[in-house]
């Protein structure tokens, strides 16, 4: 544990790599200073097909991405991603909840607080990812 002015934030004791699909370069980067400030290293993708050749050449731990994509979805983008490697789960972090979640292992909304985003990724790469 570390801590940061108040608080204790669990620090990543090896780091795990997560990749971030987000077509929004603002969002994107603000995602991932988040990430990296709790330990995590962070690939970053703008676009599925980007997302996909990141996925295929580097071993990640978990794909966070947004839902609404320009080209894609990230229901769709999943589906893409288990087909290649089933065992990295797939998270979706959206503002709206999509109609199917077909290969999707978990949903975060947008509304939620930094503590609570944060504290969802960490369970999930401590039960997809040790």
């Amino acid at each position: 544990m570390a801590y940061t002015g108040g608080r204790s934030v669990h620090k990543q004791s090896s780091q795990q790599t997560i990749l971030c699909v987000e077509d929004d370069k603002a969002y994107l980067r603000l995602r991932k200073a988040v990430l990296e400030r709790e330990g995590y290293l962070v690939l970053t993708a703008t676009t599925g097909t980007e997302a996909l050749a990141i996925l295929r050449e580097s071993k990640v731990c978990l794909v966070l991405s947004d839902h609404m994509l320009r080209g894609t979805t990230g229901v769709a983008l999943a589906g893409r991603m288990k087909k290649m490697k089933p065992h990295v789960p797939v998270v979706l972090y959206s503002g709206q909840v999509p109609d199917a979640m077909e290969n999707v292992d978990c949903f975060i909304s947008k509304d939620e607080t930094v503590a609570s985003f944060l504290f969802m990724i960490s369970s999930l790469v401590k039960r997809y990812c040790q």
